[in-house]
């Protein structure tokens, strides 16, 4: 049945539309906890639908960028599902693999490890692709491994691994404007190189990133590239700022709407800063946007965005009312009750915003971050905006008065409705020379901030899931399973709370 030279997939993690709810999906950077394994990974990653090639109906974005543009290029390539790769082992000369997350070392990932003892999911789910039968039978057969992606440096901490699967190169960085020349080099039995890193001067231009030809999970659409902001823990940070014309975007919702997913996610690391100002968003190109998509997407279509900064959310609603607006006029309606979106807190201390992350403020100073985050959860709160914000625990030239500070300010978030993921460091960005936060490094200031954390999350979670979340009747089986699991944890608190108070006391 195989017709493709060139086949791309990852493992069943991030091969899924998580029930249709991204958030779901997180679940797979933990491991399982208090259920089965197979019970877990169904809740966080069940399985998509595929035609008779085996080519999914939804696929990760970026994977669907280098399919298109391999595509354009006039190779003969597809996305196929983990579990039908060997309808494709006569055919398939390069096998590349993409992921988010290889090998657990991300956050959160290496948080939940760190803390269970316990590898997550994603970890024991890709080493279990890796060392499939087709897999295997794929690199005999001589075909060239190639992988990529945002987690591409991990392989750098796994190079026993790297060998033992035969893997022939790592691609580091935005690839769209080199992988013509490298597939080409493997198909032609060229040598390749082992690690390629694609740097800033190497990013491509807009001209140069193609249309997705298939549909992305969840409907995700990408609506710029980079960050202005500069935070110094974060590698996107280090490519250049690309906005995406409102034609493209419309092309590339299309294509998903065409394929039956029914909405949007707006993908950006801030998506206000879409057309922005510098670090000011600019009410014109957000209301184009908007009103773009949620004509396209229609009533019943789902809406989110991926990523948005507090400062921006403050400065757009306090200069502009332009979150009010956008949420009243376009976003809110009987069938979109909220909308979700991803925020980054980070640090609650000013001092070290001001030298981990000083433009994350923009364009209000690095002293006034705490206010800067509460006044931003106080409109989301209000306009129906639902946050996954994260903390980073263990930051260079962290101070226990930091933690503290932290820990403290947190209570001033209580009356939002939000959930506040706390994460161990991870060297990256700018600062990837650091070392690593582990468990070992957990202070009693930090189970403060960890507990602090959790009870807030626990009572907006069930907040969210009984008014807003799994609402469909389809997913009463996840959402029986998510509100078990809430219960286990509450139980397990409890259970431990002696020891927890004795190490706060300490």
């Amino acid at each position: 049945m195989g017709r493709y030279e060139i086949v791309l997939t990852t493992d069943r993690t991030m091969m899924s539309n998580h029930h249709g709810k991204e958030f779901l999906g997180f679940m797979a950077t933990g491991p399982a906890i208090g259920v089965p394994e197979k019970l877990w990974s169904w809740i966080a990653a069940p399985k998509i639908p595929v035609d008779e090639e085996g080519k999914p109906r939804e696929a990760p974005y970026g994977m669907r960028k280098v399919e298109a543009k391999l595509i354009d290029a006039g190779f003969k390539a597809a996305i196929i599902d983990p579990d039908h790769l060997h309808k494709h082992l006569d055919s398939m000369k390069i096998l590349m693999i993409g992921h988010h997350d290889f090998f657990a070392y991300g956050p959160p990932s290496s948080e939940w490890w760190s803390i269970t003892g316990k590898e997550p999911l994603n970890r024991v789910s890709f080493k279990r692709f890796m060392e499939s039968p087709a897999v295997r039978r794929a690199k005999e057969k001589g075909v060239r491994i190639i992988v990529g992606g945002p987690a591409a440096w991990q392989w750098l901490w796994e190079l026993e691994l790297w060998h033992k699967w035969g893997v022939d190169t790592v691609i580091d960085g935005e690839v769209e404007r080199v992988i013509v020349d490298i597939v080409e080099k493997a198909l032609n039995d060229e040598p390749l190189p082992d690690y390629i890193y694609i740097g800033p001067r190497d990013s491509p231009s807009i001209e140069e990133i193609p249309v997705i030809r298939g549909a992305s999970v969840n409907g995700l659409v990408e609506i710029m590239r980079g960050c202005p902001r500069g935070c110094k823990f974060c590698s996107v940070t280090l490519r250049p700022l690309r906005y995406i014309p409102l034609e493209r975007i419309r092309e590339e919702i299309r294509v998903n709407l065409r394929a039956g997913v029914k909405g949007a996610i707006l993908h950006s690391e801030d998506v206000l800063l879409y057309g922005a100002d510098g670090v000011k968003p600019r009410p014109e190109p957000l209301i184009k946007l908007h009103d773009m998509v949620t004509k396209e997407i229609g009533e019943k279509g789902e809406l989110a965005w991926s990523h948005a900064s507090l400062a921006a959310i403050k400065y757009a609603e306090e200069k502009h009312h332009l979150v009010s607006k956008i949420m009243n006029e376009y976003v809110l309606n009987d069938h979109r009750r909220f909308l979700g979106v991803e925020v980054g807190i980070e640090t609650m201390s000013p001092r070290l915003a001001k030298i981990i992350m000083p433009a994350k403020s923009a364009p209000y100073p690095a002293s006034q971050w705490p206010d800067i985050v509460e006044d931003a959860f106080r409109i989301m709160h209000e306009n129906y905006i639902i946050p996954a914000a994260t903390l980073i625990l263990g930051l260079p030239e962290e101070k226990p008065e930091d933690v503290a500070m932290t820990a403290e300010q947190l209570d001033r978030l209580k009356p939002y409705r939000s959930v506040i993921v706390p994460m161990f460091f991870v060297p990256m960005g700018a600062l990837k020379k650091n070392k690593w936060f582990m468990r070992d490094h957990v202070t009693p200031e930090h189970i403060d901030v960890l507990m602090k954390c959790l009870h807030h999350s626990i009572y907006w979670a069930e907040d969210i899931i009984n008014k807003f979340y799994l609402k469909e009747p389809y997913l009463l089986p996840v959402r029986l399973g998510l509100k078990l699991f809430i219960k286990y944890i509450k139980w397990k608190v409890n259970r431990l709370r002696p020891q927890i108070e004795a190490l706060l006391r300490k």
